[in-house]
């Protein structure tokens, strides 16, 4: 059995973790990286765009300066999120691979298994969210705001249908990146801030519809969630993990994947 590539949380700006992100998978296209597991925090705090969405109609930049908040376009599609008090994870694995579904939301519920085994094993009664949409026809579709952690999407996890962890998948030559957020602690004041559409109506609906960890009087150790996380993803992929590092190829390629993230170019493309 291929052992999968576990990298160990570490905290690092908003380029640095998009980059590594897409120099696992570019590693990964090329035959040079085995699947892969990523661990990692955010500093300073900063706001993902969804790859297609409008930066300048959706965020607001001068809130983001003032609060110190790094603004950056992730690869993968879906709304804004504001990465602060969280554990981001990451996974990279091609679509070929064994007993992995072949449709992206099948692929997607296979993989947050893992996430959701983790939560169970340190107390919290998660479950994966099936919204309204997923219902088919007749369903009634809510209107959302520019921020993803207002509504779950298709098998996200919820407690008590507050959202927990937010995830977003894009598939590049055969190769899936998954990456999403477990929620520490939750500022919705913050969320709001960075935001171009402000209202008191979507405060109280972050508030109403996100959780943290910290609210559930769960743990917040990150070590503790890694162990837990890498023991979910083992049970639930079949699969067995060593620690690792970036590799040389990674290595060479994350400069220029830095400064791609770290340039209006990209961050501000639409």
């Amino acid at each position: 059995m291929e052992k999968w590539r576990v990298i160990s949380a570490q905290e690092h700006s908003a380029a640095v973790n998009m980059a590594m992100d897409e120099a696992i998978l570019n590693s990964y296209v090329h035959g040079h990286t085995p699947p892969t597991i990523r661990f990692y925090t955010w500093k300073p705090a900063a706001i993902s765009l969804g790859y297609f969405q409008n930066a300048l109609s959706e965020i607001d930049l001068d809130g983001c300066a003032l609060g110190g908040v790094d603004i950056v376009r992730r690869l993968t599609g879906g709304r804004a999120v504001l990465h602060d008090q969280e554990l981001t994870y990451s996974i990279i694995v091609g679509e070929e691979y064994h007993n992995m579904p072949k449709t992206v939301t099948a692929s997607y519920a296979h993989l947050t298994r893992g996430l959701l085994t983790a939560l169970q094993n340190v107390g919290v009664q998660a479950e994966m969210a099936i919204p309204l949409q997923a219902y088919g026809n007749g369903a009634v579709k809510r209107k959302t705001s520019a921020a993803c952690f207002d509504a779950p999407a298709h098998y996200e996890l919820t407690v008590d249908r507050r959202k927990l962890v937010g995830s977003a998948q894009v598939r590049r030559n055969g190769v899936i990146l998954q990456h999403g957020s477990l929620l520490l602690d939750f500022d919705a004041n913050k969320t709001l801030s960075v935001l171009k559409k402000k209202s008191s109506t979507l405060l109280d609906v972050l508030k109403a519809k996100v959780v943290s960890l910290k609210q559930l009087q769960a743990p917040t150790d990150i070590a503790l969630l890694q162990q837990e996380l890498v023991k979910g993803f083992e049970e639930n992929l079949e699969i067995a993990t060593e620690l690792g590092e970036l590799s040389k190829s990674e290595l060479e390629i994350m400069p220029e994947l830095v400064q791609k993230y770290s340039s209006e170019n990209w961050n501000l493309k639409r």
